[in-house]
């Protein structure tokens, strides 16, 4: 079976920045994504990005985070920036056959961004 990884997570002062990695195993998705779920809320999407390097961002990151991927690697990153105490959750890697990307799923790492 496959399995996505995360990695990167951690402590930061808003206005900072942060790098999150994810690391897919097993098989190679077309489609991967980042997800993520502050305390009592729903999950939210954040970034898709396809094989050829194509990306998508929802209204509340854009133009602050930037997705990537390595092929090579079968590794996506999420590199953010001007964080806010708003950005602070849990940081879902995902993986699937269309933009929502959202069959398979890592275990998430934990964004804590201080004031």
């Amino acid at each position: 079976q496959g399995q996505l990884v995360e990695s990167g997570g951690g402590l930061v002062q808003s206005g900072g920045s942060l790098r999150l990695s994810c690391v897919a195993s097993g098989r190679f998705w077309v489609f991967m994504a980042w997800y993520r779920q502050a305390p009592g809320k729903q999950r939210e999407w954040v970034a898709s990005i396809i094989s050829g390097g194509t990306s998508k961002y929802s209204d509340s990151v854009r133009d602050r985070f930037v997705i990537s991927r390595d092929n090579a690697k079968n590794t996506i990153y999420l590199q953010m920036n001007k964080l806010n105490l708003e950005d602070t959750a849990v940081y879902y890697c995902s993986a699937g056959m269309n933009w929502d990307a959202d069959e398979f799923w890592g275990r998430g790492t934990q964004v804590t961004v201080s004031s």
